[in-house]
């Protein structure tokens, strides 16, 4: 797919609402009035009729201001995130018609400490949790019912009084090439500068095309990386197909990176969507969007994730979907940060939860001992 620089100059831009400070009421001012003594009874008693309709006019008004949502998504702010929220309100909606009401779900934005700190590699500032610190916060504390993130941003534990039992429909996996100059990387000359927050997709391009050079603190959301790339900090970057799609930025990409090219991060392309232990209602809204599929194959990658003990510090890809015979066929990475060492494995077996979990698992003890002590440099 050919690029042109003038992609690079169209305006995507999302429009946030945000939710105004309450103005009074003014028929709640009545409540406080005293109204003068007059001595005709025929007046008193049409003063009294006015005063009790100002009552009732006051106590709906209020009844209108302080009705809240039957559900509060909590959300990060930036475009794609905030897709990833109004794709949740959409199909929660098209599930449920009593959501279809104006005001029945309200999306929080929360900014957060991976939001706001964008001069340092996720690696030297905390990692990927600080995507989401303050929305499970918000959550437990009860400021917002339900969270939304992309799962790839998501630590392997879950914070107490937390779930995470929905995965929406996974949108495709692959990483995509955004260049304004060569169609992939093999086009790339010697020294080109390739942009990414990401030790995994560095320590695979370096492994293929160690001729490249990696600048590994290009952070930002979508839009602020293409920016950067169009105003010629680096030659070309790497971004999820699934951000691009979601925000219906694909004319941006050259090509797209197959499998065997570079291995996703582990969930990339999923949404999962977080509650409460004790809200059932919560729950129950949110089984009804879970994809089973989507979820299972997230937590065979996930219990790889996690039998590795994966950071950012630690270049890790995975990536499970059922075959064609409907088993699950599952590929794990792990490589040295520069590239110089990479280890695969992969398994095949059933997919049912237990099994899938059992072969993530299995499948990062492997390369734990294939790796051997000091591999990660911890």
């Amino acid at each position: 797919m050919d690029i042109s620089t003038s992609s690079f100059h169209r305006a995507h831009k999302v429009s946030l609402l945000r939710r105004q400070p309450s103005s009074p009421v003014n028929s709640v001012s009545v409540i406080g009035f005293s109204l003068p003594r007059i001595s005709s009874p025929s007046l008193d008693k049409c003063l009294w009729k006015r005063r009790c309709s100002g009552l009732v006019r006051a106590c709906v008004a209020v009844e209108e201001k302080t009705r809240t949502a039957i559900i509060r998504i909590g959300t990060r702010g930036s475009p794609l995130a905030l897709a990833q929220a109004y794709e949740t309100r959409a199909k929660l909606q098209a599930k449920h018609p009593e959501l279809t009401e104006d005001g029945a779900i309200h999306i929080e934005i929360i900014k957060t400490t991976g939001d706001k700190i964008l001069s340092q590699p996720l690696a030297d500032i905390g990692g990927k949790g600080l995507f989401t610190k303050e929305i499970d916060e918000a959550l437990i504390n009860g400021h917002i019912d339900i969270a939304v993130h992309s799962m790839k941003d998501v630590p392997t534990y879950l914070p107490e009084k937390t779930i995470l039992p929905c995965n929406l429909v996974r949108e495709d996996v692959r990483d995509a090439f955004i260049c304004l100059t060569a169609a992939s990387l093999a086009e790339l000359p010697a020294g080109s500068v390739v942009g990414t927050a990401s030790l995994r997709r560095k320590s695979q391009i370096l492994h293929k095309y160690p001729s490249l050079a990696v600048e590994e603190n290009f952070r930002g959301n979508v839009q602020t990386r293409l920016s950067k790339l169009q105003g010629g900090k680096v030659h070309a970057t790497l971004l999820a197909l699934a951000g691009l799609k979601r925000l219906s930025m694909t004319e941006n990409v050259a090509s797209v990176l197959s499998l065997d090219e570079m291995l996703p991060a582990v969930a990339q392309g999923a949404i999962g969507i977080a509650c409460r232990t004790d809200d059932d209602k919560m729950a129950s809204y949110l089984a009804s969007l879970n994809h089973e599929e989507t979820r299972l194959a997230v937590a065979c990658e996930r219990a790889f994730l996690e039998t590795l003990d994966g950071s950012c510090r630690t270049p890790i890809a995975g990536y499970a979907a059922k075959d064609e015979e409907g088993n699950c066929y599952f590929r794990g990475l792990v490589a040295s940060p520069d590239g110089t060492r990479v280890l695969e494995t992969s398994r095949k077996g059933p997919y049912v939860f237990e099994d899938m979990v059992k072969m993530g698992k299995d499948a990062g003890q492997e390369l734990l001992s294939l790796a051997g002590p000091g591999f990660f440099g911890k």
